[in-house]
């Protein structure tokens, strides 16, 4: 660790919280308000397609047509972006004369792409036409960002919304929420973004594939397409799903340490801002700040964690008697270095957006368990756009039913009344994640299918099982790699622990919304418990990592943690 090291993981917080209320406020008004970016440009689109959606009369929905809306239009996605994948030999844009993907393989990347996740168990340059790229991949990461900040706009609104005169329970219209996310917040910030991207190096080409010869009078080929339109939205959406199968380790997706800056901002500005957003839905920005504290605190703590551990280098290699000056250089590019590899592992996986710059199967046991412990407090450090909040939104839930049993109060949040559906509802959620993620590990752990998928035995060969299905039902779709998940097994579970983990979560936060919605407000009083101060963050701090732990501990210590003391006992296995 040294000054320049803290100096860069400073530089990085301090530009997100400087982007956070500007951009809150902005999204205020353009998804509760009446601000429009190119209203003459893009008010017509938003008609036309808002028609072919049936809604063009904007009519608000309770919170079973929203979901059903949602799960509709999800099923779409995955159908489309399917076919996509099974058809492109017989598409256009497709210079290098790509195959047909395999079906399991191709059902896996839908349902991966549709639900934010951008899971990748292929190679993007040698397995998919640019067309499938653009016209399926990311049409699906500007669409499955806007579902999430539908989603989480709605349960702000069941939260701060008062009922009306007729006691209508309505959150607002999915297609009017999906619209107005994409086309006057996620397209034109991302164009800005692309163009940026174009001028720092990164590629944008239909050109095909070029053939080199090297030095040496080796053949060479070196893949390139329109790469700078989909790491925009890749970034700015907390997809991560990369053009290239080295993601953002690869040149053409991050030149240099400035769009590897760029990139890291990217990925929290959203997910920052909309905490700020939430506070101007409630009347009170201060509630806004108070979750944002809250993953604020959580994000330095595991970044500091793993860079620590990092710097260290392996203990394995100081077992031996060596000494790693440098720290654990496996796996990283020398152009980022140890620091903003670490830095860059916990803000991927923080946020629900899984695009790497270094391997984190060559992490150190300790680092490699921070990313882990990221995507098991369930994506609520920031988490993935729109997820992130309606997330971190259920924990509240969580924190201020326990405050009230602490103080033999009725729980309130914001005035209204928490009661046991919304508490059926809230374990609901916080248990769906580990149902799959522990679940699925479980089996995979003793079926020939799974572990012959794996590179490694021992503890690591146990870190790389449950983070796949923690990526996958965390949505966040980094690889711990060092696991070969393209078989039909990995592929259809992993599938499921996807769906699980987007769908199944966001219907009972919907559910939690509609209940909320039409409850009567009550004013504060002296017993109220604030929900915008110290006390209060610390509550919802420790409320995400008691339930994270007890949860993931025991198969946490069977991995990465027995592991460490391993590797420091001079044991690799």
């Amino acid at each position: 660790m040294s000054f320049i090291g803290w100096s860069q993981i400073l530089l990085f917080f301090v530009l997100v919280l400087a982007v956070t209320k500007p951009l809150g406020a902005w999204l205020f008004r353009v998804l509760e308000g009446d601000a429009r970016p190119l209203p003459r440009v893009l008010g017509p689109v938003e008609r036309l397609l808002l028609r072919l959606c049936g809604a063009a009369d904007r009519r608000e929905q309770t919170w079973v047509a929203y979901a059903s809306s949602l799960l509709a239009f999800s099923l779409f996605s995955v159908l489309i972006v399917y076919g996509l994948q099974r058809a492109q030999h017989l598409l256009p844009l497709n210079p290098q004369g790509m195959a047909a993907v395999e079906p399991a393989l191709a059902f896996n990347t839908a349902v991966s792409f549709t639900t934010n996740t951008n899971w990748q168990a292929y190679g993007g340059e040698s397995s998919l036409s640019y067309f499938t790229q653009m016209v399926g991949l990311a049409w699906q990461n500007f669409v499955s960002a806007a579902a999430g900040i539908s989603v989480a706009l709605a349960l702000a609104r069941g939260f701060t919304r008062r009922p009306g005169p007729d006691g209508q329970k309505t959150l607002g219209n999915f297609w009017v929420d999906v619209m107005n996310a994409t086309l006057y917040v996620l397209l034109p910030l991302c164009l800005l973004y692309a163009l940026f991207l174009v001028s720092q190096g990164v590629l944008q080409s239909f050109a095909p594939y070029l053939r080199l010869t090297t030095l040496e009078g080796a053949s060479q080929t070196l893949a390139q397409g329109p790469v700078a339109s989909q790491e925009a939205i890749k970034m700015l959406g907390t997809n991560g799903g990369g053009f290239f199968n080295a993601n953002s380790a690869h040149p053409f997706e991050n030149p240099t340490p400035f769009t590897n800056l760029v990139q890291m901002v990217s990925i929290f500005s959203i997910p920052a801002a909309l905490t700020y957003t939430y506070g101007k839905m409630a009347g009170d920005t201060r509630q806004g700040w108070a979750l944002l504290a809250a993953m604020s605190v959580l994000f330095l703590a595991g970044v500091a964690a793993v860079y620590a551990a990092e710097a260290q280098g392996n203990p394995a290699i100081a077992a031996a008697g060596q000494v790693a000056q440098a720290g654990n250089m496996e796996g990283k590019e020398t152009r980022f270095g140890i620091t903003a590899s670490a830095l860059f592992a916990a803000i991927t996986t923080a946020a629900s957006c899984g695009a790497v710059i270094a391997m984190h199967d060559s992490f150190t046991p300790l680092g490699g368990l921070v990313p882990l412990v990221n995507m098991q407090l369930g994506e609520v450090v920031f988490g993935g756009v729109g997820a992130g909040l309606y997330g971190i939104l259920v924990m509240v839930v969580l924190s201020v039913f326990i405050a009230g049993l602490m103080v033999g109060r009725t729980p309130e949040y914001l005035g209204k009344k928490i009661e046991a559906r919304e508490m059926k509802l809230a374990m609901l959620y916080v248990l769906v994640f580990p149902l799959f993620t522990l679940g699925f590990s479980g089996l995979a752990a003793v079926l020939p299918q799974g572990v012959s998928s794996l590179n490694n035995g021992g503890p690591h060969g146990l870190s790389e099982i449950l983070y796949a299905y923690t990526s996958g039902a965390a949505n966040n779709g980094s690889a711990f790699a060092g696991l070969n998940a393209d078989t039909p097994f990995w592929n259809l579970t992993l599938a499921m622990a996807m769906l699980g983990g987007r769908f199944l979560m966001m219907v009972p936060a919907l559910a939690i919304a509609g209940s909320m919605v039409g409850k009567k407000v009550s004013p504060a009083g002296p017993g109220t418990f604030p929900t915008h101060g110290v006390l209060f963050t610390g509550l919802l701090v420790s409320v995400i990592v008691i339930v994270g732990a007890l949860t993931f501990f025991p198969a946490l210590s069977l991995g990465p943690i027995v592991e460490h003391f391993l590797a420091g006992a001079g044991k690799v296995s």
